[in-house]
């Protein structure tokens, strides 16, 4: 194909019936959704697709090179491990709580793999955090690596959670096993069938009310939302045909965390289903990062816009090869129009992307790239047929194309609510439509333009940081009367985390004394990068309610 196909013809052909995006109507949960007629049954059935690539490399870390069969071969021993020694069955929660390593995805096919629902632990929380997910989520075990086991060991006997330790090789708590002690080599995947609507996963997003929730998700949406991210690249190839073929095998960097949506969906399920190679980082640096694009010929790098800019300018970048990428993109939070102009002209082959996701869609929404992207870099794209959009007024009602309003998602990729929050699912979900709490448009094209969030959030370098939140430990500390935080733009994160704080009569507020406080009680992210100690209460309207744009607004001219 050496021309292009326009959008809409290019969805046509990539969709059509007997293709492998071949889409029908499905009955989900009482509602009817357009789905893809090829999802796989269960995140049991993706797995065992690895089997067919052999010694092919899949995962590369650091020295190491797992290949698909040995990966598998871990899958199946960890997977009648947590059956036969530890008990789990289909509907269990069991907790993980590591950072990017391999056996994070072992663990992550093993449970899934026998129905069990996995929770996905922020590797960042403090040990305060890690207490309220166990507990919430009613998880039974929990594996974990060694800094995690540390700062879960005071609460495991208390909430009855064993622990299994990863990659330590300390001594361990009572209560906690070493993973290479209890797993036996070459075990068998027990013989489980998993339903498509069974729970799956369970992710933790940050609340408005200061209490996260855990955002639950089938086995269907899940699939639902990587076989849209397949179609949507199918459909980029169609509307624009590389000008050769590509030499080497597709190959994705992990530059994001496999307990954040995009990590897990997009990047190591897309590698795991299509028989690619992830290439894990220890921890985020730019110049890590370009030594791995030469090093194992990166095609895919999908991060936040920071990591981006981070690439761009860092002195290594014009020394090292990266005209192996073709696509480098992300999403997490808006990209500036001159990063997406300095992408395309930076890197040789690689494209500029975006894509506008949460936690409660999978990850998957509306996508940009390529020269769409160039023509229109404000914008976050469009989506393919599975998903529905559109944006309403404050009492419900869709807007024409143009009207600006709430931004609202519908698909079969929709998690299904929070876990045993029915209240919080309720102000979410209406009537199968997900409110997204971000105001926006859509042009008459279908693309779809975020203008502001209605949701009081910061977005520091793709981690959602409730304001509810930061408040709610802010109070906490006995000098503090009143706290305001917000986020303010940065030029390398997006938004940075500020507070603004009053002390109580008599009291003194010692601003490094404040976050370390703080340090004890949320994750590092969500930290104020800012104290500023008022003195003055903070202003507030006839309803007693603090005004908290105005105080955001002082700062920034103050700063300014």
């Amino acid at each position: 194909m050496s021309e292009g196909l326009s959008w809409q013809a290019a969805l046509h052909e990539v969709t059509k019936p007997g293709s492998r995006f071949a889409v029908d109507e499905r009955v989900i949960d009482g509602q009817r959704y357009t789905a893809f007629e090829n999802t796989p049954r269960s995140l049991r059935a993706l797995f065992d697709v690895g089997r067919l690539y052999g010694d092919q490399v899949f995962v590369v870390y650091e020295d190491e090179r797992w290949g698909f069969g040995e990966t598998m071969a871990k899958i199946d021993a960890t997977a009648a491990l947590l059956a036969e020694h530890y008990g789990v069955v289909p509907g269990d929660r069991v907790a993980i709580g590591m950072r990017n390593y391999p056996e994070w995805i072992v663990a992550f096919a093993a449970i899934t793999s026998i129905g069990a629902i996995a929770v996905c632990l922020n590797a960042w929380s403090t040990t305060e955090e890690l207490e309220y997910g166990l507990a919430d989520s009613g998880s039974r075990l929990l594996l974990a690596d060694r800094e995690r086991i540390e700062r879960a060991a005071p609460v495991l006997a208390r909430l009855g959670v064993r622990a299994i330790a990863v990659r330590c090789r300390d001594a361990l708590p009572a209560g906690v096993d070493r993973l290479e002690e209890v797993l036996v080599q070459g075990a068998a995947m027990p013989e489980i069938d998993v339903e498509p609507e069974q729970d799956a996963i369970i992710l933790y997003t940050s609340g408005t009310t200061g209490q996260p929730k855990g955002a639950v998700s089938t086995h269907r949406a899940v699939l639902s939302a990587l076989m849209a991210f397949g179609c949507r690249s199918a459909v980029n190839l169609a509307m624009e045909p590389p000008k050769q073929e590509h030499p080497w095998p597709m190959s994705f960097i992990l530059a994001v965390p496999l307990f954040h949506v995009t990590g897990l969906v997009p990047v190591m399920m897309s590698a795991f289903a299509g028989g690619c190679k992830l290439v894990m980082m220890y921890r985020w640096d730019a110049e890590r990062a370009l030594e791995l694009i030469e090093r194992e010929r990166i095609t895919i790098f999908v991060g936040v816009p920071t990591m981006a800019w981070d690439l761009l300018e860092s002195p290594d970048f014009e020394r090292r090869d990266t005209s192996s990428l073709l696509n480098v993109g992300g999403g997490g939070a808006p990209a500036p129009p001159e990063l997406v102009r300095r992408v395309e002209r930076g890197f040789r082959k690689g494209r500029p992307g975006i894509g506008y996701g949460m936690t409660e869609t999978n990850a998957y929404g509306p996508q940009n790239s390529g020269d769409d992207y160039l023509r229109k870099p404000s914008s976050a794209g469009r989506v393919v047929p599975i998903m529905q959009l559109k944006v309403v007024n404050e009492r419900g009602d869709e807007l024409p194309r143009g009207g600006v309003g709430e931004i609202c998602f519908r698909g079969s990729n929709l998690f299904r609510g929070y876990w045993n929050k029915p209240e919080a699912t309720a102000e979410v979900m209406v009537d199968g439509w997900l409110r997204s709490g971000d105001i926006g448009r859509i042009d008459a094209e279908g693309f779809i333009y975020v203008e502001d969030r209605a949701k009081d959030m910061v977005l520091r370098a793709g981690e959602n940081v409730y304001c509810a939140e930061v408040e709610a430990a802010i109070y906490q500390h006995p000098a503090v009367y009143e706290a305001a935080v917000f986020g303010v733009p940065h030029e390398r994160l997006g938004e940075e985390v500020v507070a603004a704080v009053y002390a109580r009569p008599g009291a003194k507020i010692d601003t490094e004394q404040l976050r370390s406080f703080l340090a004890e009680h949320i994750a590092p992210f969500k930290i104020p990068s800012v104290v500023e100690v008022l003195d003055r209460q903070l202003p507030r309207n006839a309803a007693g309610k603090i005004l908290k744009r105005s105080i955001r607004d002082e700062f920034v001219a103050r700063r300014s």
